[in-house]
């Protein structure tokens, strides 16, 4: 049997990168996957194409969640279309890199809403039919800037670090309802995001692992799989850093 067989999954931001990994790795099991995209159209239409050629339904919603808003809105419809939402990854986030003293008003307030508020807002929305269905698997995209920091990216970081403290509050409250929530960290992970990183200082980043090499965002969808389906039955309030040993 499928690991997420007859299972829905909401993921934010899969058109590319670790979201896109995790909605092909869902799909394989069975899942079916809805997903949401900002700008990447193109992109999005070739996922579901993809998707529904492995059998599942798929559907892509341009949407920003971390507008309250537009989260709600994503969710009654997602829920009319099929059903269900088993399982929600908040993964949207960008990156705003500069030293402190050059992060404007405006850009820190651009990175946290992307990557803190929008899991808020979605995470929000979703609760009330999976707490109906007495059941559920939430898991949101941290890092491991936000287990260690990193010069250059305190807005990022602190966002990342604002997840994990929201995931384990939100275990707790929910562990009654058969409600499961989970983190993972990703280390440097080989996507869009983070092409610079191989541009300059590529020795410097890989000294820091110890596994000496990038992931690649299909090693994350695979933690997610765990964090997704019924392996991790008894795990919540996790924080799983797939960082190939830095933190």
């Amino acid at each position: 049997m499928l690991l997420l067989e007859n299972k829905v999954a909401l993921i934010t931001g899969a058109s590319r990168g670790i979201g896109e990994a995790i909605a092909l790795k869902f799909a394989s099991q069975g899942c079916s996957i809805a997903f949401t995209y900002l700008s990447s159209e193109e992109r999005a239409i070739s996922l579901v194409e993809k998707l529904a050629g492995m059998g599942v339904r798929a559907r892509a919603y341009k949407s920003d969640a971390s507008d309250a808003a537009a989260a709600e809105q994503l969710c009654t419809e997602v829920l009319k279309e099929f059903g269900a939402i088993d399982i929600c990854v908040n993964n949207a986030g960008i990156s705003r890199d500069n030293l402190l003293l050059r992060v404007t008003p405006e850009q820190w307030d651009e990175v946290m809403a992307a990557n803190l508020k929008s899991v808020y807002s979605l995470t929000r929305q979703i609760l009330r039919p999976m707490m109906k269905a007495r059941k559920g698997s939430i898991i949101n995209m941290s890092s491991v800037v936000g287990l260690l920091g990193n010069g250059g990216q305190s807005a990022y970081a602190a966002s990342k670090a604002g997840i994990i403290g929201f995931t384990k509050s939100i275990a707790q409250e929910l562990g009654s309802r058969n409600i499961r929530c989970n983190a993972i960290a990703p280390g440097f992970i080989e996507t869009d995001m983070t092409h610079y990183l191989k541009e300059g200082g590529n020795e410097q980043w890989l000294s820091q692992i110890p596994l000496g090499r990038y992931g690649k965002p299909e090693e994350v969808a695979d933690v997610a799989l765990f964090l997704a389906s019924d392996l991790s039955a008894y795990i919540t309030g996790q924080v799983i850093a797939a960082d190939g040993g830095m933190s």
